[in-house]
């Protein structure tokens, strides 16, 4: 078939109307509402218009559904004129519901009315925000602020008040705000980072966050920075036991805290999407949000576990290096780290393992875990491999996990690619807890052995769950319809 240029490209110029409808009409419910609008996951604010139709591309050929722009920009259209309670609604749901169902509604207004009745009301979802301190400044540290800002940029849910770092030299201020602004493997920040010195602050889209120089969690008052009731997000790895966190909980003007990283002792472990619903801030005030790898394989072996059944298996975590590592060869205190971790994959230990059953206590024993990092600076994979109750096939267990990507508790924690080309660069950005790489599963001959391949962003992934369990203890997570 003959291919007509200029009808090409008045329909691609004709979507990019459609996208910018509905990416205004988006912004609007956000910033106005506290109603985001996503297409399976992907966020549709603060976005290019371009990335917008890819996105429907997407939906069309991953999910099967033939959703248009036209249909995404009515339903945002009709979404628009509801008294909608601060919520998140996937537009990809809607839209398939509305290619199977509509013909039985007068339009979009009456579909959407009926869809959403459970979200109409502000007084069935009343929000108020919390404060936050990020204690630390690195990369995890600054990858937080950038997610605070990019997704409450309307200061609904979780306000950036403050960060914590251990001193000030005379150029410390713009120093920090230009990390921010700029980033080796993120890139640059989308939005407007500025040092104010005058209020020993940077100023990030209009919020203002105070910098503030301590040498202890307790000696900070921060109270007297107008930060009240805050969560402090420790990302500095420094104390990891109940004893040394408390000491965040002396300070003035705090309320709970949230470890990036694996705590130790009786320290709740927190897998956002898996294990959050049993913890409150009213019954404990001190949590962890696990590690990156953690994040990345439980939700897929909760997954296999209700379905298949897990009788053991064996994780190999691929890593991308750390600060942790030398760049050149130098004294470390543990083994092998101290080589050069640009040039060497290495070996090291992982508690992968161990913390799986932290989460699910009946696996204990049943996984065995190690680690190899390698020479590129964000992305790693876990290699999850296990012995499985049920006979099942490559294809089974490609649709149970694509399932779970779409669909039910766990589809912001696990992603799904069917490429043949995808590489570790290629997830970078995502922020779910995991890709699965379902070109690369393996299952046996005797179909009892599988081996499942996820990627995950062990920065922007990671930093993503803790920002969800954040906003899950602060009391400020919004309804959802997805």
């Amino acid at each position: 078939m003959a291919v007509n240029y200029e009808q090409e490209l008045k329909q691609w110029i004709s979507n990019e109307i459609l996208a910018l409808e509905l990416l205004n009409a988006g912004s609007q419910l956000q910033l106005e509402k506290s109603v985001e609008l996503v297409l399976f996951r992907r966020k549709l604010f603060d976005k290019q218009i371009s990335s917008i139709i890819n996105d429907h591309d997407f939906a069309q050929k991953f999910a099967g559904i033939p959703i248009t722009l036209e249909i995404t920009a009515n339903l945002a259209r009709a979404i628009s004129k509801l008294n909608l309670a601060p919520s998140r609604i996937d537009l990809g749901r809607l839209a398939h519901e509305y290619l199977t169902e509509g013909n039985n509604f007068n339009g979009y207004d009456q579909f959407v009315t009926a869809k959403l009745k459970d979200l109409i009301g502000l007084e069935k979802k009343v929000l108020v925000p919390r404060d936050v301190v990020l204690y630390g400044f690195g990369r995890i540290g600054r990858l937080a602020a950038r997610i605070l800002i990019e997704h409450d940029s309307g200061g609904h849910q979780l306000r950036l008040k403050g960060i914590v770092t251990r001193e000030h030299a005379a150029d410390d201020l713009e120093k920090r705000a230009s990390l921010l602004r700029k980033d080796s493997v993120h890139g640059r920040f989308a939005g407007v980072v500025e040092a104010d010195k005058d209020r020993n602050a940077i100023v990030i889209n209009g919020h203002t966050v105070k910098m503030i120089s301590a040498k202890s969690p307790a000696e900070v008052d921060y109270n007297a920075h107008d930060i009240n009731n805050a969560i402090i997000i420790d990302n500095t790895g420094v104390w990891r036991d109940e004893k040394g966190l408390s000491e965040h909980l002396k300070a003035k003007g705090s309320d709970i805290v949230i470890l990036t990283a694996p705590g130790k002792g009786d320290i709740p472990n927190i897998v956002y999407g898996v294990n959050h619903d049993g913890y409150t801030a009213e019954k404990t005030k001190i949590f962890s949000a696990a590690s990156c790898t953690t994040n990345a394989i439980v939700p897929v072996i909760k997954v296999i576990k209700d379905t298949l059944g897990v009788e053991k298996g064996h994780i190999e975590t691929v890593h991308a290096y750390t600060n942790d590592q030398n760049l050149l060869d130098n004294y470390h205190k543990k083994a092998r780290r101290g080589r050069g971790a640009p040039v060497n994959m290495v070996i090291t230990e992982t508690g992968a393992g161990k913390a799986v059953t932290k989460i699910f206590p009946e696996m204990k024993g049943k996984l065995t875990s190690n680690a190899v990092r390698v020479p590129v600076p964000n992305v790693s994979l876990a290699i999850i491999s296990l012995e499985v109750g049920k006979v099942t096939s490559v294809e089974e267990v490609n649709q149970i996990l694509r399932n779970a990507s779409l669909y039910g508790s766990l589809c912001e924690q696990i992603d799904f690619s069917t490429s043949d080309e995808l590489v570790s660069s290629d997830v970078v950005g995502n922020s779910h807890g995991c890709e699965i790489d379902s070109k690369a599963t393996i299952v046996s001959d005797d179909g009892k052995n599988i081996v499942i391949y996820a990627w995950y962003d062990n920065e922007y992934g990671y930093t993503s769950q803790v920002n969800r369990l954040a906003k899950h203890l602060a009391g400020v997570k919004r309804l959802i319809y997805y």
